[in-house]
């Protein structure tokens, strides 16, 4: 896609560019402990500056940490970056960074979060019951 500028004095050729997700200044599979925190990140290139918006493979909530210091429970989150707290064994799963800036195709790359449990929280404590 093209647009042309025109002036009295110069010609201008404004190119637009669909994005495109630069793997190497975003995150990829990223295993953490239960309770940590961990931000993801995704950059896309492209013209004009694509739009990226985070979402869970499953379309379950985000569970967030906001730039003025709130969590929050949402089902999408902009921005190059998503800080997840105190994450649980439940947020594990697949995170869908998807860039657009209204030049098709919108791109999209998936982050699987790995979750490993702390040994104090894993175990699950059972009973032997035997007839007397």
């Amino acid at each position: 896609m093209f647009q042309f500028v025109s002036s009295d004095s110069a010609s201008l050729f404004l190119v637009a560019v669909p994005p495109d997700i630069d793997d190497s200044e975003t995150s990829g599979d990223i295993t953490v402990a239960e309770g940590e925190n961990v931000t993801l990140t995704c950059k896309a290139t492209g013209h004009p500056h694509p739009r990226i918006v985070w979402r869970r493979e499953d379309g379950g909530s985000l569970i967030v940490y906001t730039p003025d210091n709130k969590i929050e429970k949402v089902e999408t989150w902009k921005g190059d970056s998503i800080h997840l707290v105190r994450v649980e064994r439940r947020q594990m799963g697949a995170y869908l960074c998807i860039a657009s800036n209204d030049v098709p195709p919108a791109v999209s790359k998936r982050v699987t979060l790995h979750i490993t449990c702390k040994q104090r929280s894993c175990y699950i404590f059972t009973k032997r019951v035997t007839d007397v």
